[in-house]
């Protein structure tokens, strides 16, 4: 047996391992989680990308190499969504960070009151259901006694503006859902209503970090507020633009809930709403190739990873450069 000298206290091996193995489990739930719903179903869609199955239970997955990769960059449905997707994107992120970042300067100075009120009006839609959202905006495009065609009735009946909307290609009613002119900046208006109270924030977070002493020689200077958003503002808020449109590309391209809701599985007429997550939903669950669903998956990853790289680029900030 072990002999302790005067005054020690000999320690259980079994308390010792619990008081290491605690914090252990206490996280474990996190990484099991991540494991079954995050690591396994990644590795398993690029397993079953070089692969043909159904996706039914017990049929076989048969090892086909590279030919769903083949079959999708072949494929003109595949292009076609991908230039909806990128068309989509560019509609609805340029105006969401314009009006983000008028926003959060506006809601940045001193003397805008109940600035916490603003703040939660302009976040609220982004905590909205994504599907409740499409369901409202599919009543406001409705044909033909939809809100905004109430609107342009309207405007119609005023003189001189009746000519202006004919000659845009708005003659009211117009069918905007079916209408391919109309359908993707439809969907388009609907992302930037959901997502500009987000970028608001982050750039609001972004401002507030930016020293006051910046601004306050800048007014000694006799600076302008525009001389002050452009010549102090976006350069010190580089960093975080760069955030804000990368998350915003990883969005759009993976964009699928609104353009769902609005025209169908099929993306409306001409397919002009059809996006890539789209089309790999239905390459999945409705013509049952979860093989070329996978390879879809991988490609769309491969383009959001270029085109973050690209962007990342071209927002680098001066610190980065250097």
């Amino acid at each position: 047996m072990e002999k302790l000298e005067a005054g020690q206290i000999k320690i259980n091996p079994f308390r010792r391992w619990q008081k290491k193995a605690a914090p252990y489990i206490f996280i474990s739930p996190f990484y099991i989680a991540f494991l079954i719903f995050g690591a396994f179903p990644i590795v398993f869609a690029l397993y079953l990308s070089f692969n043909t199955w159904t996706g039914v239970a017990g049929t076989a997955i048969e090892f086909v190499g590279w030919e769903n990769y083949y079959y999708t960059l072949t494929d003109p449905m595949f292009w076609d969504a991908l230039k909806t997707t990128i068309l989509i994107g560019v509609y609805s992120g340029v105006p969401q960070h314009i009006l983000a970042l008028f926003f959060a300067f506006i809601l940045n100075l001193g003397f805008v009151k109940v600035k916490e009120f603003w703040k939660a009006t302009i976040f609220m839609p982004y905590i909205t259901s994504a599907v409740a959202i499409a369901l409202v905006f599919s009543v406001f495009y409705s044909h033909p006694n939809g809100f905004l065609n109430y609107i342009f009735v309207l405007l119609n009946n005023i003189p001189g503006l009746s000519s202006l909307l004919s000659w845009i290609g708005l003659d009211p009613p117009v069918n905007w859902l079916a209408n391919t002119a109309w359908m993707r900046p439809a969907v388009s208006f609907t992302v930037v209503w959901m997502f500009t109270g987000w970028n608001t924030i982050l750039y609001l977070a972004g401002m507030q970090a930016i020293s006051h002493e910046l601004y306050e020689a800048a007014r000694v200077d006799g600076a302008r507020w525009p001389q002050i958003f452009f010549r102090i503002t976006l350069p010190c808020l580089k960093p975080m633009i760069q955030f804000a449109v990368i998350m915003t590309v990883i969005g759009q391209m993976q964009l699928f809930d609104q353009p769902l809701i609005l025209f169908g599985v099929h993306g409306g007429t001409g397919r002009a709403g059809y996006t890539i997550a789209m089309f790999l939903y239905q390459t999945a669950f409705n013509w049952n190739f979860f093989g070329s669903a996978a390879s879809i998956a991988y490609v769309t990853f491969m383009f959001i990873l270029i085109i973050t790289l690209i962007t990342k680029r071209l927002l680098r900030s001066h610190e980065e450069v250097d």
